[in-house]
């Protein structure tokens, strides 16, 4: 199966890049979004994911690489969620900002621009590429 492209989104202050740096591997749990839920439940191992700094910030700031998938929340008593797990791969060169990405006609049809709420998106192989670019690779 082809590798496949996400969106990340986390408060800074509750859980930024460098927590998950610091960490190695983080759990993506908490979500409780069916679309959102359902984008965890199709995430692989070897996928790769923007991490986007929601509130603060407002940007994309990283690539994590699910490193578990498949999971229960384990913040779910109802054992109803799902979860992945994700290592860091490599903070972006340059943040790309959402002021950016909505600025950018390539862009346009982003879920993180037409489903700002979802916390956990599909990202295109062609908006993936193009977010590198903007970047600076």
């Amino acid at each position: 199966m082809a590798k496949r492209y996400w969106l990340l989104k986390s408060e800074p202050d509750a859980y930024g890049w460098n927590d998950l740096i610091k960490q190695g591997e983080g759990t993506w749990d908490g979500v409780r979004n069916h679309r959102a839920a359902n984008n965890l439940r199709a995430m692989a191992v070897g996928d790769e994911a923007f991490f986007y700094h929601s509130n603060e910030g407002r940007e994309i700031v990283g690539i994590a690489q699910v490193s578990a998938s498949g999971l229960t929340d384990p913040t779910d008593p109802e054992g109803k969620w799902a979860a992945v797990k994700v290592t860091p791969l490599r903070k972006l060169r340059r943040p790309v900002t959402l002021k950016t990405i909505k600025a950018d006609a390539a862009l346009a049809g982003m879920e993180l621009v037409k489903l700002s709420r979802l916390s956990v998106s599909v990202v295109t192989q062609e908006e993936w590429a193009h977010v590198l670019e903007l970047a600076g690779g």
